[in-house]
């Protein structure tokens, strides 16, 4: 199995197919693959970061720091935000 075919089959498995036909495969290929491993590694704590369903509070700095980021970002592509109108 090549990485290609790995991520190929973890696409289809999330989106509900069954591969149980495969798994030896799988297992092989992430077994000498470190590369898959930190794909599928992340894929798996993606998935119970969204099934905790618990906010990361990002530290108040940083927060302000992203913030200032986006909107600088948004007024390169896009120019002066949008202001709000008195009909909201």
């Amino acid at each position: 199995m090549t990485c290609e075919e790995l991520l190929k089959a973890l696409n289809e498995y999330v989106d509900g197919a069954q591969l149980t036909e495969i798994c030896e495969e799988f297992s092989q290929h992430l077994a000498g693959c470190n590369p898959c491993q930190v794909v599928v590694d992340n894929i798996r704590q993606t998935i119970s970061l969204y099934r905790d369903g618990q906010p990361y509070e990002m530290p108040k700095n940083f927060e302000e720091r992203l913030q200032q980021s986006l909107k600088s970002k948004w007024e390169e592509k896009f120019g002066s935000p949008v202001k709000p109108t008195a009909n909201g």
